[in-house]
C-alpha cells in the first residue's frame, strides 16, 4: 500500500498519470471477483476520469495544488455532493432529493486536486461499530476472506476496504464512536480522528451533533497529518516526528483492558516494550473516571438522544425500511427526556475536565483501539442477535471514550505480518492534535510503520 508521498513522488517523475491512477482504482472497484460492489453505493467514473485528466493538465503547466493532487480519494456516503443523494447508507432515503451543493470538506478536497471516484458504502445511518449493512452488502476484511470473510468494522466500512483494496489512496469518514479508527484497525489501516470542532461538519448527514467529527484512512500517521490538514483549511504540512524517547505515556489498567482477545492483547504488550525499549516511559495506572462512565450514561447516550429528534419523523413513516438494528437504537434516545439529556451534557463537561486533570502530566493515552480482531461477518448477522450485540459493544468501547472526550486520536497497526490486523490509539485532549500526530510519527518509527 503506497503512501501518498509514494505516489505524488511518482507523478513528479512523470512514472505515472492520475488518469492511470484513477482508471486503476476504478478497474479495481468494477472487478466482479473483488469487493466493490459491496464498498461503493455509487461510483463516480465520468467525473473521476474527468477530474483526473484536468489534474494531469494542470501539473503539466507546473500547477500542483497539494499532496492529494490527481491521487484517487473516496468519501463516505454521508457527505454531501452536489447533485448526489445522500443516503447514509440506507434504502429510507434512497429517493431523497440530490443535495444542493457540497459540504465543505468535499469542496476542500476537490480544491487539494483529490479525484473522488465515490461514495462509499457504511454502517446503516453511521449507528454501528461493525460495518454490517444489509442494504448494500458487507464489504469484506481485507484479512481472512475465506467462508464468508470478516467485518471491516463501521461505520465507515467501505471507507476502509477501499483504501486497503487500491480503490482509493485515501478514504474520507466519519466518527462518531470510533466510525474511523475502528476500521481502520480491523483492516491494517491508519486513521485519525481530530477534535471534532478542527473539521467543519456543514453537509453532513447527522448521527450526533455533539460527537460527530471527521478524519482519514490511509497508509500512515504523515498521510492522516496531510489529509487532517486539507479536511480543516490549513496547509497540507505534517509535524514534526516527535521521537518516543522520555514521551511519557498513560495505559489505563481498568476499562479499555477488560476482555481483551488474545492476539490483542499480545501484539498491545509487544508494542509497549518497544516503545518501552526506545526511552517511552509508560505509566500503568487505573483511571476512575473511566469507572465513571457508564453511570453517565445510565439514562441513555447522546448519540441516541440526537439521532432520535432527527429521524423520529422518518421512523414514524417508513421505521420498517430501516435495519432493526439501527432503528432500536435510534429509539433508545424516545426514552430519554430533557432533563436526562442536559444532565448528560452537563456531566460530560465536568467528566472532560477530570480527564484533563488526570492526564495533564502524560503526553497521550495508550490503549488498544479495538479489543478483539475482526470477527466473522456470519456469526454476526441474523439469527445472532445477541452475538451482534455483545460484539457492537465491546468493539465501540474504547474509542468512543475518547469521542465523549471530545478528544483526538490516531490508530496505528501493532500487529507483526501475517497475523490478524490489530490497532494500538494513541490519545489527546481536545486541541492537540498537532501534538498526537507528532507523537504518532514518533510511535509508528518505533513500531517500524510508515
Amino acid at each position: 500500500m503506497n503512501t501518498i508521498d509514494q505516489h505524488a513522488a511518482a507523478l513528479a517523475a512523470g512514472k505515472t498519470t492520475a488518469l492511470a491512477l484513477a482508471q486503476a482504482a476504478l478497474a479495481r472497484a468494477r472487478d466482479p471477483a473483488g469487493e466493490g460492489a459491496r464498498v461503493f453505493t455509487r461510483l463516480d467514473e465520468a467525473r473521476a476520469l474527468a477530474a483526473a485528466r484536468a489534474s494531469d493538465a494542470l501539473r503539466s503547466a507546473g500547477i500542483v495544488r497539494s499532496p492529494l493532487e490527481g491521487l484517487p480519494v473516496s468519501v463516505k456516503d454521508c457527505f454531501d455532493i452536489a447533485g448526489q443523494v445522500t443516503t447514509a447508507g440506507s434504502a429510507v432515503l434512497k429517493d431523497a432529493a440530490p443535495a444542493a451543493r457540497n459540504a465543505p470538506v468535499v469542496d476542500r478536497l476537490i480544491a487539494a486536486g483529490a479525484v473522488i471516484v465515490g461514495r462509499t458504502n457504511m454502517s446503516e445511518f453511521a449507528f454501528s461499530g461493525l460495518g454490517i449493512n444489509p442494504h448494500y452488502g458487507t464489504p469484506r476484511n481485507p484479512w481472512d476472506r475465506a467462508g464468508g470473510g470478516r467485518i471491516p468494522g463501521g461505520s465507515s466500512s467501505g471507507a476502509a476496504v477501499s483504501v486497503a483494496d487500491g480503490m482509493a489512496v485515501v478514504g474520507i469518514g466519519t466518527d462518531t464512536g470510533g466510525s474511523v479508527r475502528i476500521p481502520s484497525a480491523l483492516c491494517g489501516l491508519t486513521g485519525f480522528k481530530p477534535t471534532q470542532r478542527r473539521v467543519p461538519t456543514t453537509g453532513v448527514l447527522p448521527l450526533s451533533t455533539s460527537l460527530d467529527s471527521i478524519g482519514g484512512l490511509t497508509a500512515s500517521v504523515r498521510c492522516c497529518a496531510i489529509v487532517d490538514a486539507i479536511l480543516a483549511g490549513e496547509e497540507p504540512v505534517p509535524p514534526a516526528m516527535r521521537p518516543v524517547k522520555d514521551a511519557r505515556f498513560l495505559v489505563p489498567e481498568n476499562v479499555v483492558l477488560d476482555e481483551l482477545d488474545a492476539d490483542v492483547a499480545a501484539a498491545f504488550e509487544r508494542a509497549l516494550s518497544r516503545l518501552s525499549a526506545a526511552g517511552a516511559r509508560i505509566t500503568h495506572q487505573a483511571v476512575p473516571e473511566l469507572a465513571e462512565f457508564s453511570e453517565l450514561h445510565r439514562h441513555g447516550t447522546l448519540p441516541a438522544a440526537e439521532s432520535w429528534a432527527w429521524h423520529r419523523a422518518l421512523l414514524a413513516r417508513a421505521e420498517g425500511q430501516y435495519d432493526p438494528h439501527v432503528s432500536h437504537r435510534i429509539r433508545r434516545g424516545e426514552k430519554m427526556n430533557a432533563a436526562d439529556y442536559i444532565d448528560l451534557l452537563a456531566g460530560r463537561k465536568r467528566w472532560i475536565a477530570a480527564m484533563a486533570a488526570r492526564t495533564a502530566a502524560f503526553d497521550a493515552l495508550l490503549m488498544p483501539t479495538v479489543a478483539c480482531v475482526a470477527p466473522k461477518v456470519a456469526a454476526l448477522e441474523p439469527p445472532h442477535d445477541d452475538a451482534y450485540w455483545a460484539a457492537n459493544r465491546l468493539i465501540l468501547r474504547n474509542t468512543t471514550i475518547i469521542n465523549f472526550l471530545d478528544g483526538c486520536a490516531l490508530s496505528l497497526p501493532c500487529g507483526s505480518a501475517g497475523e490478524a490486523p490489530v490497532g494500538l490509539m494513541l490519545a489527546g485532549i481536545a486541541g492537540t492534535d498537532r501534538d498526537i500526530l507528532a507523537l504518532g510519527l514518533g510511535v509508528e518509527s518505533c513500531l517500524g510503520g510508515g
